[in-house]
């Protein structure tokens, strides 16, 4: 970028926050994530047993099962942390290296993790920017300003109603506004799936409910999300697709409508399977 120009920023701040990516039905054949047989051992603990997995743009799929299922391990290979021992990730069908966090996020697929990942003294306009800052020009102050406009705007658009004041540290944030700012960032970048590592634990009935709004609203926007949750019902609200993992493989897979609470919880112990063995 030259000197001389108005608005400097790297490449991915190059995209306009909040712009959306073009929508693919979901009825379309080939996922926007996908794993394929995937296999990761750590020393003699096999975490993934040859694990596939699917989901699809518009469409919210949630991925379930007990501590020690293997859903982390899983989510953790598809955001590129780390490298699965055998098998294979696709992207709208081509077989990708995701060879780190970065390489995910430049395929356009962002991660909300339970920590949350925020900087707590930094505002809100400033973490959704953070490592992706606006300049003025090269080696000048972050354009403060317009990355709060921006951010305002894309906050609006998704419906983030709860952020008064983009000038204050996110410290002061409740547990629910914290959370709608790390949803709404990854909503403001991604451009093919968002992954959401229990995005409503520990918070209330009200700030779930908004939470929960968000994914929709972001889901509508034609973004492939994956909701991992051990809340049964809020599965059965929110996911169009539920995939269910037990001792690393997935054991069940179900429609919206096709399921039901005793049968989720049927899968996860062993109970029921309609997965057939490859």
């Amino acid at each position: 970028m030259g000197d001389d120009e108005e608005t400097e920023a790297t490449s991915e701040a190059d995209r306009t926050p909040g712009e959306q990516p073009v929508a693919r039905a979901s009825a379309v054949a080939v996922p926007t994530l996908a794993a394929r047989s995937l296999t990761k051992s750590f020393g003699h603990v096999r975490a993934l047993r040859g694990v596939a997995f699917e989901a699809y743009a518009g469409e919210v799929t949630a991925l379930i099962g007990d501590n020690g299922a293997g859903k982390s391990t899983l989510i953790k290979c598809l955001a590129g942390v780390i490298q699965p021992d055998g098998g294979a990730i696709e992207v709208d069908g081509r077989p990708v290296a995701m060879g780190d966090p970065q390489h995910a996020t430049q395929l356009g697929i962002e991660t909300v993790y339970q920590d949350l990942a925020l900087a707590p003294d930094l505002d809100a306009a400033a973490n959704v920017f953070l490592g992706r800052e606006l300049r003025r020009r090269i080696n000048v102050l972050h354009n403060q300003p317009e990355m709060r406009r921006r951010t305002a705007e894309s906050f609006r658009e998704l419906g983030v109603g709860t952020v008064q004041d983009m000038r204050v540290p996110v410290a002061s944030f409740s547990g629910g506004q914290r959370q709608s700012v790390a949803i709404a960032r990854a909503a403001m970048w991604a451009q093919r799936a968002i992954i959401m590592d229990e995005p409503t634990a520990a918070l209330g009935v009200i700030q779930t409910a908004k939470v929960l709004d968000l994914v929709k609203r972001i889901r509508e926007r034609g973004l492939a999300v994956v909701f991992i949750s051990h809340n049964l019902p809020q599965v059965l609200e929110i996911a169009d697709r539920i995939e269910v993992m037990r001792l690393g493989a997935r054991v069940a897979r179900f429609r919206r409508g096709e399921t039901s609470v005793e049968q989720l919880i049927g899968a996860i112990s062993g109970a029921y399977s309609n997965e057939v063995p490859a």
